[in-house]
């Protein structure tokens, strides 16, 4: 008799496209995966195994995420997908900060969504996690920007309104949106709160302040809410965050990481 396991695994196999398989594996920056009802791992990219502590696809196909990451990093997963698998909704880019092979932690934009068998019963999921870098942008929309970056970086710890971004852009609300997205494919509020969390991760990482005071300087309202929100970014308490960040020695410069746009080439404007 088939077991549980290798029927739910089937039935997600035949569900999805042996084009976008093979697709996946083109995805080296972007990590895939597909999961069972089961939470197990059913297809994976190479992209994806670098992320685990296992050395290949086979190590990785069978297991669930409390078998192949940190207890709170799991926990958040699973979240993700119970979300996906009960409601048969998508979860659609999530800005995270993940810790990348090597412990050093870096952004990405995750996606989920339910695969549905021939019956439309929901069999599984799909998962892609893109790591975030800046697109070139033309010298207007880099100085629009970096006037952006630098009203961010002033008001950290009283994080600006978006209209607040937008005029120092000197653009509508929605134009900002759109360089902002074309750029960083982020939207403003994004931007915002990965500046924040960057900065925070630098306070954590290279100083000794208490918690509730990097909360304060991050502009969260106390030390709950950041944590809520730290924790459900990286999967990761401030504390542990500060642990891994001092065991790796591996501190974040002090400014934080704040995204900025490469200029395009002037041949690539002209043309």
């Amino acid at each position: 008799m088939t077991s549980r396991p290798a029927q739910s695994a089937s039935a997600l196999i035949r569900a999805l496209s042996p084009a976008l398989l093979t697709m996946a594996e083109d995805l080296t920056g972007t990590m895939f995966c597909a999961k069972d009802v089961d939470g197990r791992y059913v297809m994976v990219n190479d992209a994806f195994v670098r992320r685990t502590n296992e050395r290949s696809r086979r190590g990785v196909v069978g297991k669930t995420a409390v078998q192949l990451f940190d207890p709170l990093l799991a926990a958040r997963y699973d979240a993700q997908d119970r979300m996906v698998l009960a409601g048969g909704r998508e979860l659609r880019r999530e800005l995270e900060l993940i810790r990348r092979p090597g412990g050093t932690p870096g952004w990405y934009l995750t996606s989920k969504a339910p695969v549905r068998g021939e019956d439309a019963t929901v069999v599984g999921l799909v998962s892609i996690s893109q790591a975030l870098r800046g697109q070139d942008a033309d010298p207007e929309t880099v100085a629009s920007l970096t006037r952006v970056a630098t009203v961010v970086r002033d008001r950290i710890g009283h994080p600006p309104t978006v209209a607040e971004l937008a005029d120092a852009a000197g653009c509508s609300p929605a134009a900002l949106d759109r360089r902002l997205r074309r750029v960083f494919a982020l939207s403003p509020q994004q931007y915002v709160l990965r500046a924040r969390v960057d900065h925070a991760a630098a306070l954590l990482g290279g100083t000794a302040l208490p918690v509730a005071e990097v909360a304060r300087a991050a502009g969260f309202y106390d030390q709950a809410s950041f944590t809520r929100t730290f924790g459900r970014l990286t999967g990761e308490t401030p504390a542990q965050f500060r642990r891994a960040a001092r065991d790796l020695g591996a501190d974040l410069p002090a400014t934080g990481g704040l995204p900025w746009p490469t200029p395009a080439a002037r041949s690539t404007m002209e043309t």
